[in-house]
Formats: C-alpha cells, sequence, structure tokens
C-alpha cells in the first residue's frame, strides 16, 4: 500500500539556492557516522522519531512563555511514503528552525572536521552532548537515503521556511521553503539497496518496535502507531492491576500473567522510572551463557536498548519489563551501555527493590513465593556466592526439600526454628547425580534416627553456595557427608565397635589404592557401608560437577573415606572371619567398597563388582 501526499512527496526545485560545502574531509565523516556507528540500519527511523519528539517538547514549552508563537491544533509526528517515488517522509508539528538555527543543527559537520569530530567521540561525556553537536542522530537518515531534505518552520512568528537539501557528500543547499506551519517535514530518497523500507508493513513495525511510548502521537495515514501509554510516567496508585497485566503481555508476548510486579521512580543525583515484572516461568534461554534479559532501557520513553544486561545482576535475569532514564550514558549509537557510576546506581536500586518484592512476596503469599522458587531458584541462588552486599537478603530468600518436609519448600529460618535438643547444626547433603534418591541415601540414616533435618540440594550451584554460606545466625552449616561425625554410644555399640576394630586396619590396607581411610561409622543404622569426604577436602559432588563442566580434561579423584557399620551382620560377619585368620574373604570385604559406590550412582568397577556378587552367590548357594 502506498501513501500519496503530493504536497508533501514532490520536491519544488526553488530559485536562488545557497550552496555550502563540506570541508575536504566531510564525506570520511559522513561514511563513518552512517555505516559504521549504528548496527541496525532501522535505527534511522526510531532517530528521527526522537528528534519529532523532542521538537514537540520544545515547542510545547517555548509554548508556554511570552512572547507570538505559531499555534497547532493536535499537534503529532506523521509518517508517509511513496513506493514509486522511493521516498519517506516524517514530518512533525514542533518547535521547527529559523535560518540560523539549520545551518548550527544540520551543518555542524561541515564545521567541524576529522580531528574535532574524533575528538569529540573521545572526549564526549554524555550522549545528548554527541547529538547537539555532531547531529549524528539525524544523520542516521544517510544509511538509507541518497539525498535528504528538510523542510523547516519556526515556531516564532515572523521566522520564514527554509529548505535545507544534501546528498551527505559534498554539502548542502539552503533556499526558501513553501512550507506554511510550523514544525519540520525530512523527506529520505531512499538507495536502491534500502528500498526494502519503503513499504507500510515495515515502517509500522519499526515505529512500534523503538517508539510505542513516546507521548506524542505517530500517525501513519488514518493509523495512530503508538497507542499504548508509558503507564511508568504515571502515579503507580493511579495505575491498575489489569494495566499492568496488558502492559506485561504486551511486552513480553506472555499469554500467561505475571507473578509479581513493582513500579517506582527515583529521583536525585539519578533520576528514573522503572516497571519490574517476574513471570510464570523463566525463558529458558537464560541457562545459557549468552542470554539476553528482557529488561528494556528507555531515554524518554523511546526504547534504545532491547535488551539492557547490565542492569541486573546476573542472578536476576529472569526479571523483565522497563528502565527510563534521561541519565544513563550510552555510545555514540544509542546501542551500548556504558558502564558507569550512574548505571551502576540504577542496578543498585533494581535488584533491592526486586529482592525486597521476593522477600514480601515469601512472607505474605508462600504457596506463590514457592511456584518462583521451583522455577526460578536455581537462578536466584547464584547470588549468593556472587553478590557479598546481598548475599544475608538471599540467604533468607534461600528455599529447599529436607528429609521432614515431605516434598515442601522449607527455609533456614524454619529449619532452626524446628532444631531438636542435642542438635548443634544445620545439616545438608549435596548431591546433583543422584536427585530422585537423595532422600534415601545410606548416609541419612543416623540423622533419620535422630530425628535431624536434612537439606537435600540437588542444583550444580548449590556446591557453590554452601561454600559461601558457613553458618546461619550463629549456627554452623556442615554437610552430612564430609569428617566424622560424632555421637554418644550405649554400651552394645561399643562392644561392636570393639569387635569390628581389627577389620577396619585390615580393610584400610587392603583398599589403600581406593579410599583415603577405612573407620567405623555413627552415621549408618541399617546399610553395611556408605562412603564419605574428608573434612575439608573438595567434595565427591563438586568433583563430579567439575567433570562434567569440564569434558575430556584430565581431573583426578580425590580418595575418600570409608565407613563400615560395626552393628551390621556382613560386618560382623567379616569381622568374625578375619578375626579367625580366614584368607578367602577379600572379594566379600571389597563388597563394602561397592554397595557404598552403587548406594550413591558411582560405582567405577561393575565387572569387578559382577565377578565378586557371583562369588557370594555361589557360596550363599553351597550354604543352602
Amino acid at each position: 500500500m502506498s501513501e500519496q501526499n503530493p504536497d508533501i512527496i514532490e520536491v519544488v526545485d526553488t530559485t536562488n539556492k545557497e550552496q555550502h560545502s563540506f570541508q575536504a574531509d566531510a564525506q570520511q565523516i559522513l561514511k563513518l557516522v552512517t555505516h559504521s556507528i549504528y548496527s541496525d540500519r532501522e535505527i534511522f527511523l526510531r532517530e528521527l522519531l526522537s528528534n519529532s519528539s523532542d521538537a514537540l517538547d520544545k515547542a510545547r514549552f517555548v509554548g508556554l512563555s511570552e512572547g507570538e508563537f505559531r499555534t497547532v491544533e493536535n499537534p503529532g509526528i506523521r509518517i508517509s511514503f511513496n513506493e514509486e517515488a522511493k521516498t519517506i517522509t516524517i514530518e512533525d508539528d514542533g518547535i521547527g528552525m529559523t535560518r540560523d538555527e539549520v545551518i548550527e543543527n544540520l551543518g555542524t559537520i561541515a564545521q567541524s572536521g576529522t580531528k574535532k569530530f574524533m575528538e569529540g567521540l573521545d572526549n564526549a561525556g554524555k550522549l545528548e552532548s554527541m547529538i547537539g553537536q555532531f547531529g549524528v542522530g539525524f544523520y542516521s537518515a544517510f544509511m538509507i537515503a541518497d539525498k535528504v531534505v528538510v523542510d523547516t518552520l519556526s515556531i516564532k512568528e515572523g521566522e520564514e521556511a527554509i529548505r535545507w537539501e544534501s546528498d551527505g557528500t559534498t554539502g548542502y543547499s539552503l533556499a526558501d521553503s513553501d512550507k506554511n506551519t510550523r514544525g519540520t517535514r525530512i523527506m529520505l530518497f531512499v538507495r536502491e539497496d534500502a528500498h526494502e523500507f519503503v513499504d507500510q508493513y515495515r515502517l509500522e513495525n519499526i515505529a512500534k518496535k523503538h517508539s510505542s511510548f513516546i507521548q506524542w502521537p505517530i500517525h501513519m495515514g488514518e493509523e495512530q502507531l503508538n497507542e499504548k501509554q508509558a503507564i511508568w510516567t504515571r502515579d503507580p496508585s493511579e495505575v491498575s492491576e489489569e494495566e499492568y497485566v496488558e502492559f506485561y503481555k504486551h511486552l513480553t508476548k506472555d499469554y500467561q500473567e505475571p507473578l509479581a510486579h513493582v513500579h517506582f521512580k527515583m529521583e536525585g543525583s539519578v533520576s528514573f522510572s522503572a516497571v519490574l515484572f517476574i513471570p510464570q516461568r523463566h525463558s529458558l534461554q537464560l541457562d545459557n551463557m549468552n542470554y539476553k534479559v528482557d529488561l528494556r532501557l528507555f531515554q524518554k520513553r523511546v526504547q534504545v536498548l532491547e535488551h539492557a544486561n547490565d542492569l541486573l545482576p546476573t542472578y536476576l535475569r529472569f526479571v523483565c519489563g522497563i528502565v527510563d532514564s534521561p541519565d544513563v550514558e550510552l555510545n555514540v549509537s544509542r546501542e551500548i551501555l556504558q558502564k558507569t557510576r550512574v548505571v551502576e546506581m540504577i542496578k543498585k536500586q533494581l535488584t533491592k527493590k526486586v529482592l525486597d518484592m521476593l522477600k514480601t512476596m515469601s512472607k505474605d503469599d508462600t504457596e506463590k513465593y514457592n511456584t518462583f522458587w521451583n522455577d526460578m531458584g536455581m537462578l536466584l541462588k547464584g547470588g549468593i556466592p556472587e553478590d557479598q552486599k546481598n548475599k544475608d537478603k538471599l540467604v533468607e530468600l534461600f528455599r529447599c526439600k529436607t528429609t521432614a518436609s515431605n516434598g515442601e519448600l522449607r527455609s533456614l529460618a524454619e529449619m532452626k526454628d524446628d532444631m531438636k535438643e542435642g542438635q548443634d547444626t544445620l545439616w545438608y547433603l549435596s548431591n546433583a547425580s543422584n536427585p530422585e534418591q537423595i532422600g534415601n541415601l545410606p548416609i541419612l540414616e543416623g540423622f533419620k534416627k535422630r530425628d535431624w533435618e536434612v537439606m537435600l540440594l540437588t542444583d550444580a550451584v548449590d556446591e557453590w553456595v554452601t561454600m559461601t554460606v558457613q553458618d546461619y545466625q550463629e549456627t554452623p552449616v556442615k554437610s552430612v557427608s564430609q569428617g566424622e561425625f560424632d555421637d554418644e554410644e550405649d554400651e552394645k555399640t561399643q562392644e561392636d565397635k570393639d569387635k569390628a576394630q581389627p577389620l577396619v586396619e585390615w580393610l584400610g590396607e587392603l583398599l589403600e589404592n581406593d579410599v583415603s581411610e577405612v573407620r567405623l561409622s555413627n552415621r549408618l543404622t541399617d546399610s553395611p557401608s556408605v562412603l564419605v569426604d574428608a573434612d575439608g577436602g573438595m567434595s565427591s559432588n563438586f568433583q563430579n560437577i567439575m567433570k562434567a563442566l569440564n569434558p575430556g580434561q584430565a581431573m583426578a579423584d580425590t580418595k575418600r573415606v570409608l565407613e563400615i557399620n560395626p552393628s551390621h551382620p556382613l560386618v560382623q560377619t567379616l569381622s568374625s572371619l578375619n578375626a579367625q585368620g580366614a584368607t578367602d574373604i577379600e572379594p566379600f570385604a571389597r563388597l563394602l567398597l561397592d554397595h557404598a559406590a552403587i548406594a550413591e550412582g558411582q560405582l567405577k568397577d561393575p565387572q569387578g563388582f559382577a565377578k565378586r556378587l557371583q562369588g557370594l552367590m555361589a557360596k550363599a548357594a553351597s550354604a543352602l
């Protein structure tokens, strides 16, 4: 569909054109601006619409002061195109420009020279100083156009309309214009390699993508392209839940409602507005290292970054929404966020608001918070070792299943409150390789007997969490699988231990190449043996995780400790046979190590185990 407007499309040749030549190096400068600064040519429309919006803002401000000014009913912005002539036109009812202002605003590159321009790129402190000094936003039009014609009429009564025309290479001309209403009209004569932009669907999509929330109406024909209101500019008390939901769905294209949201404004040394959402489910692409956070950055309602990764810590990458700030500093193309003090301050405030929102949710709506944790808890846990400043807040938000929770989630505070008499430690078991059976592992037998609750941790990140959280509110946090476990012993248990001690010494020599130590266990009640980690050494779970993260990389295994249960019939039988000097019990003794490895899903010698099991079966059959 072609939109025709003869008054706009036809460029009337005027007399008395005043020619202005670019300096010899201007072509090099413009080539840099139009071919190197921007990564996507569609940005030209965003820049021109932003300029139009700024011009309308200035017109409104000037109109409030005293003086004679031209007025317009229902001011706004209009986009049109001519498919046959291959032109695109953007017109606004803004402040317009006088002749001197045209030379100053549109001819600055011509005056600057390469050296001054490059110095500006190196030294400009803020994007707006770059745009104002060098007109970079306007000159993005030459990414798709081989000629640009600007007709403008100042808001000031008595000023004449002026036409600026340039091919972006040799110079520009000034002439009288036939424009009779205030504002600026920019016509782009589109190059052959950019004819794709002379298309209604393409122009509409670009305008909606980048400029949906500009406060001035943008029309293309009879349709207004920016009907969505920038709700972040309103007082939160004036925005309904239905409006937040609609806004969330518009931003994310998610058919579900958000799980929670927060809307706030900050003013002071750094000013910004934000509307942040937590979705029902996080995007699977966030699990990849090259994720792109769905947080959009706006400047004065114009979207300048679709994925503002630097405004959120890694562990909050599930958060989506918008941030609008006039204070952030971008590179000259407004496509890369500069990592400055302002960005860090915004990031700090966004982090605080999200963590406060999660804290409130965890207290006021446990079911909703558990829904969040089951889907995004693994991401949030990553912040505990990553963000020391917010570690305590994150630890309070931590949840996990336990041996006493029947599959429900528990907090550290709840577990501390429910500690049993004689228990002075918060215990955890971390096993990412066997998550389905973690609650049934033999290493938990003694804790279950004592009714001591144990955290069941099955995510790889839990290893880094437990390295960081050594205590909670002055209560030690320890692994059930590391170090020796002290316990009071009754007379019968001590008698069994005394009888098994010689077997322990013999096993230590027999298995010296397989384990670091063999010792009697206080952890076991029903199983004959278990493997545990040496106190202070690398855990086997961490070692397995590192192997998975670095496949093909040689990594020496850390020897573990084999604990045996002196009250188990197999151990007692082996103790008796060993005391009698039996010489054929080695295969059966090794079965203690096999059992411990199988129980945690880590059997390293299945062939040897099968052979030993066959021997045991043969012995049993003979006895029958």
